[in-house]
């Protein structure tokens, strides 16, 4: 049996000031995958993003 590991995942938008906590796992490829598409406010791409195992 293995166990995934599990990431606590902060996503702060330096645009609006939003801040969201979020679990994540890595997926096939290696990339974190949270589901998180875009801030409220619109912002896609200029985020800032800290990752810490659970």
């Amino acid at each position: 049996m293995t166990v995934e590991t599990r990431y606590r995942v902060i996503v702060r938008c330096p645009n609006c000031g939003e801040k969201y906590i979020l679990r994540g796992r890595n997926n096939e490829k290696g990339e974190l995958e949270t589901g998180f598409k875009q801030c409220v406010c619109g912002n896609e791409t200029n985020l800032r993003i800290d990752v810490t195992p659970e």
